[in-house]
């Protein structure tokens, strides 16, 4: 029998992280009308609207979102897939000379960033980029940290914290999965 996932965020927690997390933003000074929300398909580009839309509300104007698409850019394509699916990046005005708050669901082994941040690159110059992240859970192959986290957590390398978004999955929470034991099989 497989473990129970233990949530650890509800529906409330993560609001209360992307609150938490705008209001920072605000307080750096980063949102000004020049910054863009980017967020890292998939899970990244609904949080990246929940933010814009906090953003947008305590800043009293629109707030600009992209969406971008990292498969050609990961380093494990060829494990992964033999056709990778494509989607569209989008981001309106595109990157050059502006502020870019990556948005992304987890931060684990900093892969998934390290190409976000050459597809970024290749499409401009931003002045500066900074990451938020839902949960960052540690384990870095590369050197990679998130400037704003909605929670930090230590996991083994065998868990999986997995981010559940009502928009893309039907229910809203954080878990994480505790490997199955094989020994009881």
């Amino acid at each position: 029998m497989s473990p129970r996932p233990r949530v650890l965020m509800d529906a409330d927690a993560i609001d209360r992280a992307l609150d938490a997390i705008a209001a920072d933003v605000l307080e750096r000074g980063e949102a000004d009308p020049s910054v863009v929300l980017v967020g890292i398909r998939t899970r990244g580009v609904p949080l990246s609207e929940r933010l814009a839309e906090k953003l947008s509300k305590a800043a009293g104007r629109p707030f600009p979102l992209g969406v971008l698409d990292i498969n050609l850019y990961r380093d494990d394509l060829s494990s992964i897939a033999d056709h990778p699916v494509l989607r569209s990046t989008h981001i309106p005005d595109g990157v050059a000379g502006r502020g870019v708050l990556l948005v992304d669901d987890v931060l684990f082994t900093g892969r998934t960033v390290r190409a976000a941040l050459e597809a970024l690159i290749d499409l401009g110059r931003p002045n500066w980029i900074r990451l938020i992240v839902l949960v960052d859970r540690g384990h870095r192959e590369v050197p990679i940290r998130a400037d704003y986290r909605g929670l930090e957590i230590e996991t083994h390398r065998d868990q999986q914290v997995e981010v559940q978004l009502e928009s893309t999955d039907g229910k809203e929470r954080v878990i994480l999965i505790e490997p199955e034991d094989d020994a009881c099989s």
